[in-house]
């Protein structure tokens, strides 16, 4: 039993460890055959979002940078590959085959909340803009229905963050709000309705 109870204290002590480590490593941009110019203006970027999460690490906070510029970069990479009207679906392939590889890195300095404001970052805001819009447009909506709002909204998050540019960002949460409004009308909703009434209180 000793033996047993040891074995298992010392396991445990790797794993911290071996978290330390890897929570300590220094994440470096990956900036090779990018054009200097593009690489300040994606760090910016990337620094903006990670202001907005007010991490007291610095180096913590450098590596969230790093790691985020570094999507972009991969990104930028992904889409240049392909030619969008021919190979589509093998964009969409390599898209998909990277996809978590961005929420799984910044799990390892972030929480869950910390990371949906990364993705929020990097499309915009638009998920919680477009959710509260919902919301002030319809008042009445029951809870089943706000969840389902959000799941879409989310789902739309995940695609528009693989996205090429802002253009292509903003596609799919216009494509998703569409999907919205047809299932809020085939329950019964009357949106322009709605809307003109949304307008109303809004003067």
């Amino acid at each position: 039993m000793k033996v047993t109870w040891w074995l298992k204290v010392l396991l445990i002590l790797i794993i911290y460890h071996s978290s330390l480590i890897t929570s300590s490593a220094q994440v470096a941009l990956k900036t090779e055959g990018q054009d200097p110019q593009y690489v300040e203006t994606i760090k910016g970027r990337a620094q903006k979002i990670v202001d907005g999460l007010q991490l007291n690490d610095a180096q913590k906070a450098e590596n969230v940078r790093n790691i985020i510029a570094n999507r972009y970069f991969l990104l930028n990479d992904i889409h240049s590959k392909y030619d969008k009207k021919t190979q589509e679906d093998a964009l969409y392939a390599e898209l998909y085959k990277h996809h978590f590889e961005l929420a799984s890195a910044l799990a390892l300095y972030l929480n869950d909340e910390q990371i949906d404001a990364v993705k929020d970052g990097m499309t915009y805001g638009r998920l919680k803009r477009d959710y509260n819009a919902q919301l002030e447009m319809i008042p009445s909506l029951t809870e089943e229905e706000k969840a389902q709002v959000l799941i879409w909204l989310k789902e739309a998050r995940e695609y528009a963050m693989d996205a090429a540019d802002s253009k292509g960002k903003h596609f799919w949460f216009d494509k998703y709000r569409g999907r919205t409004n047809n299932w809020l009308s085939a329950r019964g909703y009357d949106l322009k309705k709605e809307r003109d009434a949304w307008m109303k209180r809004k003067k």
